[in-house]
């Protein structure tokens, strides 16, 4: 019953952003932060985002490219980074292109045209091949970005990479680092971690000061230790984030190693019900676009 809901859920936005992208905007971000969207005035992150979303991103060409996780790898490479790139094992049109048995034992599938499209072995001998081909077929037939009025994810082509499997010392999911840029200055970090549990978050400004930015339910109570490379990191976003207002350059860092994640343009669709009121108040403030210039 409960997936017949979503399912019904997804299709009806589906239709409804083909009908009126800012109809369905509005509507999502109601039901996902109770509370109705200032969009010719906007004032709070969530509320800037989505304005960028309709106004900016949606027609943004590098945009497209650079949400594209296997398009955005040229994108890195072409700012000089490209030893930051995680191994790339193989990119793939079709799930039945793909030889498993020249794969390592452990690592991570993703369909480059969405968010959560991403299939994580850790043990090569409990894989379910068939179970994930279901998965990834569903995945690839899917115009992402509809359902949630990220278009620019409509007008990515689907493509299937299989990357490196990474972990920290401990065999854990390394620690998330996301630096929010604007303008080519990076201005805070979002740290994501226990995601092996439950995900935690913590914000912290570049001095690596711990920042009331995320509401108590999300909130770590664990002091995150500071990259020993912070500056570089710093360093790394700005350079990957200057041609866009506002973008989330999300990196890992291990034992001094900075692999590059993901850019992100649209955190949870904007609509994020993770800010606190002040954190989403404050980037609110960080971000200038074109309706207050």
């Amino acid at each position: 019953m409960k997936k017949s809901i979503i399912y019904m859920s997804k299709r009806f936005f589906e239709l409804l952003t083909k009908i009126s992208p800012l109809l369905s905007c509005k509507l999502l971000y109601f039901i996902r932060t109770k509370k109705i969207p200032n969009l010719k005035k906007p004032i709070t992150f969530n509320e800037k985002t989505t304005y960028l979303k309709l106004n900016n991103y949606s027609k943004n060409d590098l945009v497209v490219k650079c949400a594209d996780k296997y398009e955005v790898r040229k994108y890195v490479e072409d700012k000089g980074y490209s030893k930051l790139l995680n191994e790339l094992y193989g990119v793939y049109d079709n799930f039945d292109e793909i030889d498993f048995e020249k794969l390592p034992n452990k690592f991570a599938l993703k369909c480059t045209h969405g968010c959560a499209y991403n299939i994580i072995c850790s043990d090569k001998s409990k894989f379910n091949k068939e179970e994930a081909r279901k998965k990834v077929n569903k995945w690839m037939k899917e115009k992402y970005g509809y359902a949630t009025t990220e278009l620019h994810y409509t007008k990515i082509k689907p493509k299937i990479i299989i990357e490196k499997y990474l972990c920290d010392n401990n065999s854990k999911m390394p620690i998330d680092y996301k630096f929010y840029c604007f303008n080519g200055k990076a201005k805070c970090i979002l740290v994501c971690s226990e995601r092996e549990n439950n995900l935690r978050l913590s914000y912290y400004d570049l001095n690596w000061d711990r920042l009331n930015y995320e509401k108590k339910s999300w909130s770590s109570d664990k002091n995150i230790k500071k990259p020993i490379n912070l500056d570089k990191m710093i360093k790394t976003s700005e350079d990957l984030s200057k041609d866009f207002p506002y973008v989330r350059v999300d990196l890992y860092n291990d034992n001094g190693n900075i692999i590059f994640g993901e850019l992100t343009f649209t955190p949870a669709c904007c609509c994020a019900p993770y800010y606190s009121k002040i954190g989403n108040e404050k980037l609110g403030e960080m971000l200038v676009i074109s309706s207050e210039k």
